[in-house]
């Protein structure tokens, strides 16, 4: 490993572990943790949180978790993702395989992975397997953008041999202080370094084409969300992203939070102690609804 990973890890967690402090389950949240979807014992499982009372089926979010492809699991994000349970969601938190000993496409495969358990257990766990919806941050949003190419550009999707079902691409999709574009003049960014970890050959410049989001959308792409902040290191990354797909008929909305004097930061949304974060939240929730179809009744 690194000692740009080594770094980041340790940062990383001296941050979460702060944030969070103190936090506990909400009361009107019911969660189901540590279920395998896949045979890793150690990474393949996931947490479901549901509003305590709703019975019946929910429209899903899935979570893809932030941490530069080296960091990171289902616990640093579970107060975030029980937020958007509040907002009257299953949410599905999972832990994916890290690099640098599970390197790209681990992460990929570990995603499909999840949206294809998500279809085969709806009944069991009140899915609408209809409305199955995704949320990514930073290097999350990279998987996540990937996982929405894989599911609609077939070109990309028999490059990566990783079976995914129609029925399990994502409605719409939340990306989030990500970044969607990695190239060799960036070798000196924090990113570029992290390449070396993450790419099983450090970062050719193949490599970098396959896991730039940019390189493999299409007008196929689900609805996205694409929001950076004042004070995000990937803030540039966001709106060529949004106007990308603009541009392809996508129905994409940017939106940038924060400004001068109000710098909130890189994944600032999962600080629950931010009234910042929880707007956010809900903004994106609200974008979700837009997506969400009623049921119909026959007789």
């Amino acid at each position: 490993m690194s000692l740009t990973s080594l770094a980041l890890r340790f940062l990383f967690k001296r941050n979460d572990d702060r944030r969070d402090a103190g936090l506990t389950t909400p009361g009107d949240i019911v969660r189901r943790d540590n279920i395998p979807y896949g045979p890793d014992p150690r990474w393949n499982l996931l947490d479901v949180y549901r509003p305590r009372g709703e019975a019946g089926k929910l429209p899903v979010i899935v979570s893809v978790h932030g941490g530069g492809w080296v960091y990171g699991d289902k616990e640093r994000y579970q107060y975030y993702c029980m937020s958007l349970a509040q907002e009257g969601f299953a949410v599905v938190n999972f832990t994916y395989r890290l690099a640098p000993r599970h390197k790209h496409p681990a992460q990929l495969e570990d995603t499909a992975a999840v949206f294809a358990w998500v279809q085969a257990r709806a009944e069991e766990y009140g899915f609408d397997p209809e409305h199955v919806f995704g949320v990514g941050d930073s290097a999350g949003a990279q998987i996540l953008g990937l996982y929405a190419c894989l599911c609609t550009n077939a070109a990309f999707a028999e490059e990566m041999r990783i079976p995914v079902a129609a029925a399990a691409c994502p409605r719409a999709v939340a990306l989030n202080c990500g970044v969607y574009q990695v190239d060799a003049g960036q070798r000196k960014s924090l990113t570029a370094r992290l390449m070396k970890d993450y790419l099983p050959g450090g970062g050719t410049a193949e490599e970098l084409r396959q896991v730039s989001v940019m390189a493999h959308i299409g007008g196929a792409f689900p609805p996205a969300f694409v929001m950076t902040a004042e004070g995000d290191f990937l803030a540039d990354q966001a709106a060529p992203l949004a106007e990308a797909l603009q541009a392809l008929g996508v129905p994409a909305e940017y939106r940038y939070y924060g400004g001068p004097g109000q710098v909130l930061g890189h994944v600032f949304h999962c600080n629950m102690r931010s009234e910042e974060a929880m707007a956010c939240n809900r903004d994106e929730c609200g974008f979700f609804r837009r997506f969400i179809r009623p049921a119909t009744t026959e007789g």
